[in-house]
């Protein structure tokens, strides 16, 4: 019971690899039982199993955000073992999305990338609200992109920018149930999914921030935390850039 999320059922989706593993990992080190989501099967089961043996409470499901029926299958199955305490929307399809000018950019690619990023984001709160204890809260994780327009990442940064929407009309609606549900706009930050990234874009992030140098997962896992937490429990509908001041909301 000890910790900022002592005692709370927190839901990581996208939590086999990256920022997802590392949301996961911080908030049951804060004391949390976490539920581990995400469409990577094996690194899924190894993430999982990794944590568990370190002794904290970890239960694991695949889904996939792009299948309405899976989504549904999960939450069913969540809502089995009782309520939940939080969510953290973190799943996303980020690697591999851009690189073309917008002039050139597949329409197909375009849809997949709402419809995991943006409506799989809906569908999946849709999902966890009706388990969502009174008073407890969600993360949705953004993207600084979406705040200076970051080039040749059109549909991510579209998506981003839709998510940061999204959090603020579901605030108005959430609030008389007192859930509470705020978004972070992390940085560039060094894991599994931003290898793909040219050296130079690394640079440009690095070189600009207030706080010169590499973002690491461990700079933004506290931000979720603390808004999970009831530390934070009269902040809603709310963005905050993590990114070490590359830009400013």
């Amino acid at each position: 019971m000890n910790g900022l999320l002592g005692g709370k059922r927190i839901v990581v989706t996208g939590a086999a690899r990256g920022l997802g593993y590392h949301f996961a990992k911080s908030c049951a080190e804060q004391g949390a039982a976490v539920v581990m989501c995400d469409i990577l099967n094996g690194e899924l089961a190894e993430s999982a199993h990794g944590l568990s043996k370190q002794g904290f409470a970890i239960e694991s499901h695949v889904i996939d955000l792009a299948d309405p029926h899976s989504i549904e299958q999960v939450f069913c199955a969540i809502g089995e073992q009782g309520q939940i305490d939080g969510l953290v929307n973190n799943a996303a399809m980020a690697t591999g999305v851009g690189g073309k000018n917008m002039l050139d950019y597949d329409p197909d690619l375009w849809d997949r990338v709402m419809s995991v990023n943006v409506k799989g984001t809906w569908m999946v709160t849709r999902a966890a609200v009706p388990l969502l204890r009174e008073g407890t809260a969600i993360v949705n994780v953004a993207s600084d992109t979406a705040l200076w327009g970051a080039p040749r990442l059109m549909a991510y940064v579209a998506s981003k920018g839709a998510v940061i929407a999204m959090t603020r009309s579901m605030a108005r609606e959430l609030g008389e149930k007192r859930i509470r549900i705020n978004a972070i706009a992390p940085g560039l930050t060094r894991v599994e999914a931003t290898e793909y990234v040219p050296a130079e874009r690394h640079q440009l992030y690095e070189n600009g921030r207030a706080l010169t140098g590499a973002q690491q997962p461990e700079d933004v896992t506290g931000s979720v935390v603390w808004l999970l937490s009831d530390l934070s429990r009269f902040v809603t509908g709310q963005l905050i850039p993590v990114n070490g001041g590359f830009v400013f909301n």
